[in-house]
C-alpha cells in the first residue's frame, strides 16, 4: 500500500475518532436552539450549509456549534480525499490536469490534517487559551487557500471527471468556509497565551555548531537522524538533498538538522507535511545553491514549478540559495514555495523572475533575505513577516511592469498578509537606469489582498502612485494597502493610489503587521536563534 493510501486511512480513523470522541446523541432540536443556529448561521458565508450541517444541533453555545460544524467539515474532507486519490489514479485524464490533480491531492491531505489538528486544539482549549484559538484559525485560513490553489489549477485543466471534481471541492470547503467565519464569533480572552510552543532537543545547539565553521562538529555522534550532511563531492552522507530529505524520519518532534555544504545542487526539492522539523543550514547563500528551471511554460503548475517546495511544519533554512533559472519569458517559475506552519528563513538568497517567493498559507517569517523578481514576485495567502530583507526588482521583458507584492487574501475572517518591516526596495543597475519599466509596491490577486510597507527604505524606481491594480476595479475598497514611517525617494505618499483601500498608517494601525501580531513570533520564534523585532 502506497504512502499516501496509508496517509487517507489514518485521517479516515482518526476522524471516526476525534468525531466519535465530542459526539452527542441526537435530539431533537429546541425551538431556542433553532434559532440559535439560524442567527448563527446568518453571519456566514454559506448560511444554507451551515443551518444543514447544524440541524441536529441542541446547544446554544457558540463553541459547541463551532465544533460541530467543524465535525461535519472533517466528514465531507475526508470523503473529497478519498475522490481526489481515485481521480488520480483513474483514466482520461491529460497530462496538465494530472499534476493539478496531484497538487489538489497534496494541498487536501493538508487540509484534512488541519482540520483533525483544529478539533483538537478547540476540544481541549481552555475559556484563557487564545493561543489555540488563533492555531485554528491559521489552520483553517490555510485550508481555505489549499481550496482556492485547486481550483486556480483545475480552471485549465479539461476531461470527463472534472465537472464532479470541481463541483465536490466547492461543496466540500464550504463547510471550511464556514468554520472559519463561526471562529471569528468566539470570545477571546482578553489575556495571551498559556505558554510558548517549544521544539525539543536540538534548540540553540545547531547555530553555534555552523557559526564555528569547524566540520569537525558534524561527526557520527551526533543522532543517526538529528544531524546529517549533504555534500556533492561525496564528503557527506549524502550527494543529494533530496536523499537526506527522504531519510529523516517522519513526524519528528525533533529538529533533523541538514548541513548542505558548498556547492551546487541541481534539484528539485520536497519537503512533505509529513517531515517536520527540517533545518537546511548552509555554507553561506552564494556558495550553498539549490538550482531549478521548473515553469508554467514547460507544463508544470506554480505550485510544483518550485525549485524547493516546504510542506513541513516548522521549516528553517540559513545561508542557502535557492534559485530558478527559467527565465523571465518562461512566466511563473518559483524558487522557493512554503506552505508549512511556523517556517522562518535567515539570511537566504531567493532568485527568480516571475513569482520566485511563493509564501502560499500558514505563519512564516523572513530575515536578512535577498529576494530578486520581476512580477508578482513575492506573493501567496501566509500570513508572512519580513524584516531587514532586501527586495530587489530586476529588468522584466520589453513591455512588462515590475510588481513586488501579489497578496492573495479572500476574506476578511482570514488573518493573512504580507508586512515588509525595515527592508529595502531596490532595483537592479539595469533596471534603474530604464526610463521606460514601471514599477510598483504591490496588487491585488485577491478581493481581500493585504499587503504593508513598514519603516522600509523605498527607492526612487517605485512609480509615486506606489500600487496598481489587478484587473479593472476588483478588490479596490476592499483591499488593505499600508505604509507607515518609510523613508527614501520613492516613499513619498502624496501621488499615491487614491483607493478606499489604501491607507497612510498611524502607529496602531501598522503595529497589527509586526512578529507579535500578525504570526504570534514570540511564541515560537525564539527556538529558531534567528533575531527578529517583535514590534516596532
Amino acid at each position: 500500500m502506497s504512502f499516501y493510501k496509508h496517509m487517507i486511512l489514518f485521517h479516515f480513523l482518526l476522524t471516526l475518532i476525534l468525531v466519535s470522541a465530542t459526539s452527542t446523541n441526537e435530539a431533537p432540536s429546541s425551538p431556542t436552539s433553532t434559532s440559535v443556529t439560524s442567527l448563527v448561521c446568518r453571519s456566514t458565508p454559506y448560511p444554507d450549509v451551515c443551518f444543514d450541517s447544524l440541524k441536529l444541533s441542541v446547544s446554544i453555545d457558540i463553541n459547541a456549534i463551532l465544533i460541530q460544524s467543524l465535525k461535519v467539515a472533517i466528514s465531507e474532507a475526508v470523503k473529497l480525499l478519498s475522490l481526489l486519490l481515485n481521480t488520480d489514479h483513474g483514466i482520461n485524464i491529460i497530462e496538465k490536469q494530472k499534476g493539478t490533480i496531484q497538487d489538489c491531492n497534496q494541498l487536501h491531505q493538508i487540509t484534512v490534517h488541519s482540520l483533525n489538528k483544529s478539533l483538537i486544539r478547540l476540544t481541549t482549549a481552555s475559556a484563557s487559551d487564545t493561543l489555540k484559538l488563533v492555531d485554528v484559525s491559521a489552520f483553517l485560513a490555510a485550508a481555505v487557500t489549499n481550496k482556492n490553489t485547486c481550483l486556480e489549477g483545475l480552471q485549465s485543466a479539461s476531461g470527463p471527471l472534472k465537472p464532479l471534481l470541481v463541483g465536490t471541492i466547492i461543496a466540500a470547503y464550504k463547510h471550511v468556509s464556514n468554520c472559519l467565519s463561526l471562529l471569528s464569533t468566539v470570545p477571546a480572552a482578553a489575556s495571551g497565551s498559556t505558554q510558548k510552543r517549544h521544539v525539543t532537543n536540538t534548540g540553540m545547539a545547531w547555530l553555534s555548531r555552523k557559526d564555528s565553521h569547524d566540520d569537525s562538529d558534524y561527526d557520527d555522534e551526533d543522532d543517526d537522524y538529528n544531524m546529517l550532511t549533504v555534500a556533492a563531492d561525496g564528503s557527506g552522507n549524502f550527494t543529494t538533498i533530496t536523499d537526506a530529505i527522504n531519510f529523516a524520519p517522519n513526524n519528528s518532534v525533533d529538529r533533523v538538522i541538514i548541513y548542505v555544504k558548498q556547492g551546487l545542487y541541481e534539484e528539485n526539492v520536497e519537503i512533505p507535511f509529513y517531515k517536520p522539523n527540517i533545518v537546511l543550514l548552509g555554507e553561506g547563500s552564494d556558495a550553498t545553491v539549490i538550482s531549478g528551471n521548473r515553469s508554467v511554460v514547460d507544463g508544470w503548475t506554480t505550485f510544483r514549478s518550485a525549485t524547493v517546495a516546504v510542506s513541513g511544519e516548522g521549516f528553517l533554512a540559513r545561508d542557502i540559495g535557492f534559485q530558478n533559472l527559467a527565465g523571465p519569458e518562461k512566466h511563473q517559475a518559483a524558487a522557493l514555495r512554503v506552505n508549512a506552519d511556523f517556517a522562518a528563513v535567515y539570511r537566504c538568497t531567493i532568485n527568480g523572475y516571475q513569482d520566485t517567493l511563493y509564501v502560499h498559507s500558514f505563519r512564516q517569517f523572513y530575515r536578512e533575505c535577498d529576494i530578486y523578481g520581476t512580477i508578482d514576485y513575492i506573493f501567496g495567502n501566509a500570513a508572512v513577516v519580513f524584516q531587514e530583507c532586501n527586495i530587489i526588482s530586476r529588468l522584466p521583458l520589453p513591455g512588462q511592469f515590475t510588481v513586488i507584492s501579489a497578496q492573495s487574501r479572500d476574506s476578511p475572517d482570514q488573518e493573512t498578509g504580507i508586512s515588509f518591516q525595515n527592508c529595502s526596495v531596490i532595483a537592479t543597475e539595469d533596471l534603474s537606469n530604464s526610463t521606460t519599466v514601471k514599477n510598483y509596491l504591490g496588487r491585488p490577486w485577491k478581493p481581500y489582498s493585504r499587503t504593508v510597507f513598514i519603516e522600509s527604505y523605498i527607492d526612487g524606481f517605485i512609480d509615486p502612485k506606489g500600487w496598481v491594480q489587478w484587473s479593472g476595479d476588483e478588490g479596490l475598497d476592499t483591499l488593505y494597502y499600508g505604509e507607515y514611517a518609510n523613508v527614501g525617494p520613492g516613499s513619498n505618499v502624496d501621488d499615491r493610489v487614491t483607493w478606499p483601500g489604501h491607507h497612510v498608517m498611524d502607529y496602531y494601525e501598522a503595529s497589527n503587521f509586526t512578529v507579535s501580531e500578525l504570526i504570534t513570533g514570540q511564541e515560537w520564534l525564539d527556538s529558531t536563534s534567528f533575531p527578529y523585532d517583535d514590534g516596532i
